[in-house]
Formats: C-alpha cells, structure tokens, sequence
C-alpha cells in the first residue's frame, strides 16, 4: 500500500489529478475555477484510509482480519460496523443477490464488502470536494463515476460506456448533469469474477450492466446484483425510484430501463469525455 501522492495539474480552469489506490486508477477532474489544494489532499487521504481499512488484498486490514474472525465485530469501528450495516441492506433489498458474506475473497475468507466499499468511497469523496465549495467534477474509479454540476457552461457531462467485447468502441453515451452516480459491473477486465452468492457459481448471462442514480453507494452495490440477476434484474430495478439500468449479454443484445433512454446520447461510434473502465 502506498500513500496519498501531491494533488496533480492546477490550472485556472480547474484541477486534473490520478491517484493509484485500491488496486486501480481513480481520475479526479475538477472543471471549478477555484480548486482548495487541501481538499484534494483530504480526498486522497480518505481514498488511502479506505484501502487499508477494508481491502481484501492487505492481509492485515480490519475487514482481513474481520473475516478470519481475529477481530470482533463489537470492536471494530464504526465505519466498517456502518458499511457492513450498509450491505446486510443491499442484501435485503435484492433478495440475496448481492451478499458479502457469501462469495469468496482474495484473502481466503468468504466476507468482501467490495461490491460496496468502492462506491461508497467515492460516493463521499464526492462530498469532500462539495464541503470545500467545489461544485463541477467528475470522480472516476474504474466504471464507478461521481457527477457534480457541469464540465463547461451548457454543456453535460459526456460518460461513454465501453462495449464489453469491443475494446476500441463504446457501447453508448451517457450524457447528463450532476448530481449523478453511474456503476458499471463486467467481465472485460477480470473475467466471470462475479459470484450468484445464491449458487456460489460465476454468472454469466450478462457481459455488462451499467447502473444509474442519485447514490453511488447504492448503485454499486446494484450493479452486482443485478450482474447477478441476469435480464430478470431490470424489471426489478425498474421499481427502485431514481434507479435505472443498462445491460449488454455476451450476444452483444442491449437493453435498457425506460428511464435510462433519457440519459443516452448515442451509440458505440460517439466521442466522450471519459470513458468508464
């Protein structure tokens, strides 16, 4: 685990910087004038303080230990007693579709809040840069996307989703405002790493889903479950308010939530301003 590193390119139009935590590259693009350097460093301190707390790669984490039983769950803190509070609600609103303490972990045990953690990381990172006054960025950690505000005046933020099969072409565009929480789940990077914690067997309808809604913490955690689900799981994320989903199974076949047509401005073809995974 390495520490936070310096804030990276300032510019009167805002700031650019990529940290290397949690196992992946996490793109924070600030678009605001005035940009508070300290908020920056407060932002990649918490994305560090996450890592070593609930990492399932650092055999000496809380959440490490907490699943080789080493520690209590009466004496962990309140964070992880928060998240995992968190993730036992996730369980409950998808019908066991999304269960931490069902599905193995690169450490040897069978607890990975994961499907969560990084979401919700991010999630309140987002709310970092919002105290300190920032009001138009884009924080991106590997297809999970946080959306304040504007890039430019007028203009919506531009989120091109990768084609699970097609590496050099988008599946389609993503244009909106902030507030907005975007969560994609696939098998293009790590394969069918993805457990139906119901079967404890890899899923494989799907070759991607992408998730859209007001909290990231939520819509990552619905992201897997719905990778779980298959198609089945648009209908049901069709009944949670606010939320709205994008799939793509490993026959190229599309399909979307009602709700998620608005967001869409196009197709594979189009430009981006950042492409998610």
């Amino acid at each position: 685990m390495t520490g936070p590193s310096a804030p990276g390119r300032h510019d009167r139009d805002g700031m650019h910087h990529v940290e290397f935590v949690m196992g992946m590259a996490v793109s924070i693009d600030i678009r605001d004038s005035e940009v508070s350097v300290d908020a920056i460093a407060e932002v990649l301190a918490w994305l560090h303080h996450v890592d070593a707390t609930f990492s399932t790669y650092i055999d000496d984490s809380p959440i490490s230990r907490l699943g080789r039983g080493e520690l209590d769950l009466v004496d962990a803190t309140d964070e992880v007693r928060d998240v995992l509070r968190l993730c036992e609600d996730m369980r409950l609103d998808t019908g066991g579709a999304f269960d931490i303490f069902e599905v193995p972990a690169p450490n040897g045990t069978t607890l990975d809040p994961s499907g969560l953690v990084k979401g919700w990381s991010i999630e309140l990172a987002a709310r970092i840069l919002e105290r300190s006054g920032c009001a138009n960025f884009c924080i991106n950690a590997g297809g999970d996307i946080a959306l304040r505000g504007l890039p430019t005046i007028g203009e919506p933020w531009r989120i091109g989703i990768r084609h699970p099969d097609r590496i050099d072409q988008l599946a389609t565009v993503v244009a909106a405002p902030g507030p907005l929480a975007i969560a994609t789940s696939a098998t293009y990077e790590r394969g069918a790493h993805i457990i139906d914690p119901r079967t404890h067997q890899p899923t494989t309808e799907l070759a991607s889903v992408t998730i859209i809604g007001p909290d990231l913490s939520v819509a990552d955690a619905y992201a897997t479950a719905i990778f779980v689900m298959g198609l089945d799981g648009l209908d049901w994320i069709s009944e949670r308010p606010g939320y709205d989903a994008y799939a793509i199974t490993h026959d190229a076949v599309t399909t979307w939530t009602p709700g998620f047509e608005r967001y869409r401005s196009g197709t594979r073809s189009d430009r981006s301003e950042h492409i998610e995974g």
